[in-house]
């Protein structure tokens, strides 16, 4: 079994909040420096930018997983994942079917840009992103499975945008693959005060807006290969894959 360092919350240009320093090609170079073998891109309510970032990735030999941040009707925010452009394509379908269509004001919400590897901008999203979807989680879960992806509710213990700060808790029979906490939180702390979800997965991420925070928080994967599958099986503690991460 091998070690892989991943961090699978990162935000490109694409997102309204994230820095213009976010670009394909710098995030990628930054996780290269950082020692980082797989990344997640998960700009808020959108794919678009994937497809760029896992190009310009392979040539540095670090593993992309595609998806987004999705934010629900309840205001919480979801990571989820995709194993090829075939599905990432037709949730990015779902989401425009159920996003909102209010107009970006780039000067009060921030930018929105899709760019290539070379960093030039090819298209600006209209319609602003940080918006959330005509979906409740559970549709939201029911989509990403169908299309055999990975759920992850984002920083469930967050102040904002998290199950607990929306719902006031974690449901126990959520069917999440993972669930992600807060990069501030002790696991073990929060465990010790929400004991009923000790049967889940837990990851902690960067969620990186900004280009030096890319790397900062990571897990590591306990897996054969880096390949969407062997993280799935990580993500369930199956066949002696697990995910690890350093205690506070």
């Amino acid at each position: 079994m091998q070690k892989f360092k991943a961090d699978l919350h990162i935000h490109t240009v694409l997102s309204p909040c994230a820095d213009l320093e976010m670009s394909p090609k710098n995030i990628v170079r930054k996780a290269f420096e950082k020692g980082l073998n797989i990344i997640g891109i998960t700009d808020h309510n959108s794919t678009l930018q994937c497809k760029t970032v896992k190009k310009i990735a392979s040539d540095y030999g670090i593993m992309v997983l595609t998806g987004a941040e999705v934010t629900s009707r309840e205001d919480v925010h979801n990571l989820v994942f995709f194993e090829n452009d075939e599905k990432l394509a037709e949730f990015q379908e779902f989401i425009e079917r159920k996003q909102k269509k209010i107009k970006n004001d780039p000067l009060k919400f921030g930018f929105q840009a899709v760019v290539n590897e070379n960093d030039v901008i090819l298209q600006e999203i209209d319609n602003y992103l940080g918006m959330a979807l005509d979906a409740g989680i559970d549709e939201i879960e029911e989509k990403v499975h169908n299309l055999n992806g990975l759920y992850i509710p984002a920083h469930i213990d967050r102040v904002r945008y998290s199950l607990i700060s929306q719902l006031g808790f974690v449901p126990d029979d959520i069917k999440a693959d993972a669930l992600e906490i807060y990069n501030r939180t002790s696991v073990k702390q929060f465990l010790t005060e929400n004991n009923y979800l000790s049967g889940f997965t837990f990851i902690r991420d960067s969620d990186s807006h900004y280009i030096d925070n890319v790397g900062q928080f990571y897990n590591i994967f306990h897996l054969e290969e880096p390949t969407f599958k062997e993280v799935r099986m990580a993500l369930k503690n199956k066949n002696k894959r697990r995910v690890e991460i350093d205690e506070l």
